[in-house]
């Protein structure tokens, strides 16, 4: 069976390989694989590169950013030496079309299958999960009825450190290659490093070996660009691979390349099999160890399957069955790999290499491990705790490795730790959590999480206005709202209904542990600021959005563009900050101004001339990304807020507009590839309405994982238990929830009641009927197993 089968291609039966047949995607569809710090991504054509632990400062190999052509990659060339024949098994850099063609993108691998004149090629690229290095498995397989000699090419360019490296003239000279006869290795290093060195500038050696190895000893190597492709010449008929010669040329003063050329004699239907290494290594005994040990075929396919099987453990820990089957992949497959792969691993794909953690972002994708690994969210906290500076501002943003950062005077980052905190604590009960110790960035000495968190929610209760509101300052969660508020007068309404959740959250926190005067200063707080919220935010149908420096207002109905924002209707009604009638009425004025075919956008209308005192996303085009195109990590809040108000129709019609998978059915419209989420969708100012774009590297992978168990699904963590509050349509039936929490899995399926009266829903918990919405944590059982009964009456309004 074919899942989603477009012109394209389609989900394998599994939900675990996207496969595709047409290697003319509407645009780059690519795959990241990476085992938390060598990482690569690669496309249906084979293009991209590899890093290692940060995509920007430590870049193995060259690439630029090209989605039209997509002609920078890590290539193999196959040449007939009988007939001068030459194609590639992944079609470019060629570009000859392949008589058969699939590319399969699955979990920590891609493969490819292609036939090109009776030459059967088959590609598989991984990367094992204790070595940092990759590995290109090509099996080749002789169609024809007489014996052929083949001769095959490798090429990719050596970068080896900070990227882009786009003045290569300057950057080339301090590369050297070597080829080690002995050992059949060739290796790369760099004499710069652009990090910050203790004697000046561009004074400091990229601390590795890369290096590149064939399993078997190779017929020639290159490391000079000029010479293997010609000068003038052409990726796709290199002057050396026509000529079938590699010069051999090592050193210090070429344009650094890797080509090694391996002579295959092909008897007719003999297979024959090569694997190629690329990786890096801090030594040369350390890089011969590597080449040594994965020389060994069993050695590579037990870190294949070893890899196969971390990801089916891994994946399988939640998971979800429901008549949708695009929500049922995305939840159980892809939105965990994109979010562990994309987001919090490589950090880098196609439309941004970060190499950076966010403060903000990769604390709020650290989420997903919730459901499947808790100590790995704690373990974000701690790293992200550490990244903030003792009056409690943090950095926007932190390069490892080099550990610089941007001091971006952000008025929302640092309330992501508290508010992640709280989760963390809901899913797990552990509340020594709270005392984990971190130190400050600018202070070397630890102090407990929950310092951290109070420091940074008391930074954000000293950057009020005068009226009462918090300051928006150089951004909130919306980077492109970069100007309303520099002078430091400018408000948030949105940050007012974020800090208000925040604060209300830790009150029950803080009475828990018994800071009860704490408790109280917060409690007051968040009273005087729903009061200003509701007195001075309210723009008579909506909130608006925010204030600028000089007092003018943003999201508000006298505003020609930018009327009304989608977040600071959302969180209103998330946050608790409207009344009952206002969050209904927002609810509608959501569907009413900013529903699209695609999704409910960021806000409407979109900003056609640039705007200084609002900032940078005034100047995109109008219906792209902020300026008016769904945001798709802020439209998966608008599914949150329609469950909270019991709309399961409206939030199950928001979903199906934002899930990836169901955008199989106009793939040339949409674009982007159909397995991740977008970063965003173009709105209807734009003349490309419905176009996908920012794939991989988004923030609402998580969220959409998120807003579909806890509030679709309805199965939301709590202190005492899983709270069960399904909104997902009631025509809905055999729906099924395997929620891993608290060490145990449980099994929780939903039936349908028929009768009209009595509770809305009925819980059994092993048999036992529960009172109320709660499955208290079953601390007794130690079967690790709990199963739960749902019954839902089927008359339960979602509309």
């Amino acid at each position: 069976m074919s899942i989603f089968k477009n012109k394209y291609g389609y989900f394998s039966d599994d939900g675990k390989e996207y496969i595709i047949t047409n290697p003319k995607t509407p645009k780059p569809w690519v795959n990241l694989i990476s085992n938390g710090h060598y990482s690569l991504v690669i496309s249906q054509l084979n293009g991209g590169f590899s890093w290692l632990d940060n995509s920007n400062l430590n870049r193995i190999t060259r690439w630029h950013q090209d989605l039209v052509t997509d002609q920078w990659g890590k290539y193999l060339y196959i040449r007939d030496d009988q007939s001068g024949l030459i194609w590639s098994p992944t079609i470019h850099p060629v570009g000859q079309e392949a008589d058969e063609y699939i590319c399969r993108h699955g979990m920590g691998y891609t493969s490819f299958a292609t036939q090109n004149h009776q030459i059967e090629s088959r590609l598989r690229i991984f990367v094992p999960f204790d070595d940092n290095l990759e590995i290109w498995t090509l099996r080749l397989t002789n169609l024809s009825d007489k014996a052929r000699k083949l001769g095959l090419f490798t090429y990719f360019e050596w970068l080896l450190g900070a990227a882009p490296d786009s003045h290569r003239e300057f950057h080339k000279i301090f590369i050297e290659t070597k080829f080690d006869s002995a050992d059949q290795i060739l290796t790369a290093g760099k004499r710069l490093w652009e990090v910050p060195a203790s004697r000046g500038h561009w004074n400091t050696n990229w601390p590795y070996t890369a290096y590149f190895a064939c399993s078997e000893p190779v017929d020639g190597f290159e490391t000079d660009k000029g010479a293997f492709l010609g000068q003038y010449g052409k990726l796709s008929a290199p002057k050396a691979v026509r000529e079938s010669r590699l010069s051999g040329r090592q050193g210090r003063w070429t344009d650094a390349v890797s080509s090694l050329h391996k002579k295959v004699t092909l008897n007719p239907g003999e297979t024959v099999e090569l694997h190629f290494f690329l990786g890096v290594e801090k030594s040369q005994e350390t890089v011969v160890r590597m080449v040594q040990k994965y020389r060994s075929a069993p050695e590579i396919e037990d870190a294949f399957n070893s890899v196969k099987n971390y990801w089916e453990n891994y994946l399988t820990r939640t998971t979800v069955s429901t008549p949708d089957q695009g929500l049922n992949l995305m939840t159980n497959v892809w939105l965990k790999y994109q979010v562990i792969t994309g987001r919090i691993w490589s950090r880098a794909a196609y439309y941004q290499q970060s190499g950076a953690y966010g403060f903000r972002d990769q604390l709020q994708d650290s989420q997903i491990f919730l459901y499947l690994q808790p100590e790995k969210t704690k373990e974000q906290l701690l790293l992200h705790a550490a990244h903030q500076f003792k009056d409690g501002r943090v950095l926007h943003w932190w390069h490892p490795l080099s550990e610089q950062g941007h001091d971006a005077r952000m008025s929302d980052d640092l309330l992501w730790m508290p508010f992640v905190a709280v989760q963390y604590l809901k899913e797990t009960g552990d509340w020594s959590v709270l005392d984990a110790a971190a130190p400050y960035y600018d202070d070397n000495q630890t102090f407990s999480l929950l310092d951290h968190c109070l420091r940074a929610i008391d930074l954000a209760l000293s950057r009020f206005s005068p009226r009462g509101l918090p300051l928006i300052l150089a951004g909130d969660w919306n980077d492109g709202l970069s100007a309303v508020g520099l002078e430091g007068k400018g408000e948030s309404v949105w940050l007012a209904h974020f800090l208000y959740y925040i604060l209300t959250e830790f009150d029950f926190i803080l009475k828990k542990i018994d800071l009860k005067q704490k408790a109280a200063v917060y409690s007051q707080r968040a009273e005087a600021l729903i009061k200003a919220i509701n007195q001075f935010g309210w723009d008579g149908e909506w909130y608006w959005r925010a204030s600028k420096d000089n007092g003018e207002l943003i999201g508000s109905h006298k505003n020609k563009e930018g009327k009304i924002f989608l977040n600071a209707q959302t969180w209103a009604i998330i946050a608790g900050t409207a009344d009952s009638q206002r969050k209904k009425a927002l609810l509608e004025k959501i569907v009413e101004h900013l529903n699209s075919k695609v999704g409910p956008l960021l806000f409407a209308p979109a900003f056609s001339e640039p705007d200084e005192e609002i900032g940078y996303l005034t100047r995109y085009a109008p219906g792209v990304r902020e300026n008016g195109g769904v945001y798709t990590h802020a439209a998966t809040w608008a599914v949150w807020a329609a469950c909270l108000l019991g709309k399961g129709d409206l939030a199950y019609d928001f979903y199906r507009k934002l899930c990836p998978a169901h955008k199989w059915i106009k793939p040339d419209e949409y674009l982007a590839e159909p397995y991740v989420t977008p970063g965003n969708m173009d709105g209807p100012n734009s003349p490309f309405y419905g176009r996908g774009g920012w794939t991989w590297y988004t923030g609402s992978a998580a969220w959409l994982f998120r807003v579909t168990i806890d509030n679709l699904l309805g199965i939301q963590a709590d202190y005492e238990g899983l709270r069960i509050r399904p909104v997902f349509p009631t025509e809905w039936e055999n729906v099924s929830v395997k929620r891993y929490f608290r060490g145990k899995t449980y099994h929780i399926e939903f039936l349908t009641r028929e009768e009209s009266t009595g509770e809305d829903l009925k819980i059994l918990a092993e048999g036992r009927v529960l009172q109320g919405d709660l499955i208290p944590e079953d601390k007794e059982n130690e079967r690790g197993e709990v199963h739960v009964l749902v019954y839902r009456k089927s008359d339960l309004k979602t509309k």
